[in-house]
């Protein structure tokens, strides 16, 4: 059985974030959806190993900030492949907090949607919490980023918590973020051409997800 088939689902690509105490925490995730209308219900996805999930767990409330195709991958990488239990997320960072007092990223959204937890599922790795939307707010009509143009525009990569993370058969993976590097498509943004071979990168480059050096591939 070949997973593939999963990658052509749809997605978008959102900081889901909430507040334990006095300490905002947020995360990368692309498993979250509308689940009823009357009320207003939302579910997201989060993987018990992430500091995210304890955050909701405790305070049985988080914000879905909807990210703008336009978001620098630079936010994406400090949400997505940095632990909060390492890296302050909100520090620097645009934001205001809710009704919960989960904390909604400014800059780069296209709006949010607040909710509070009303049941979660566990699902083995993961959790599903289930919420009632108590706010929604959207600021601009910038387009969204989906799933398939972080991947295919964007060549971002896919986290190991993630629920849609697939292991690569690529010759060339970061081990801290999982992006791949393609030698027949080379790094256009550090002006590595089309071609370039990976022993031929030179010893500057970084990943130009997380910024992990060359060491840090297989």
């Amino acid at each position: 059985m070949s997973l593939n088939g999963l990658h052509k689902l749809s997605y978008g690509l959102y900081i889901i974030s909430s507040k334990m105490g006095d300490i905002y925490n947020g995360q990368i995730a692309n498993a979250s959806i509308q689940v009823t209308s009357d009320p207003a219900t939302i579910a997201v996805c989060i993987n018990k190993k992430n500091y995210t999930h304890e955050f909701i767990k405790d305070s049985r409330a988080f914000t879905v900030s909807i990210l703008a195709q336009d978001t620098p991958m630079d936010l994406i990488a400090k949400f997505g492949f940095n632990s909060g239990r390492d890296v302050a997320k909100f520090d620097g960072i645009e934001f205001k907090a809710g009704k919960t007092g989960a904390p909604t990223e400014l800059a780069h959204c296209v709006g949010h949607i607040e909710a509070d937890v009303i049941s979660s599922t566990d699902v083995g790795t993961h959790t599903i919490f289930i919420a009632k939307v108590v706010d929604s707010v959207v600021y601009n009509k910038k387009e969204v980023l989906t799933y398939d143009y972080y991947h295919k525009v964007k060549k971002g990569a896919t986290p190991k918590t993630a629920p849609s993370y697939i292991p690569s058969s690529a010759n060339h993976v970061c081990k801290i973020c999982n992006y791949e590097y393609n030698e027949k498509v080379g790094d256009e943004k550090a002006a590595v051409p089309s071609g370039t071979l990976f022993e031929d990168l030179p010893n500057t480059w970084v990943c130009p997800v997380c910024g992990a050096d060359k060491s840090n591939f297989s």
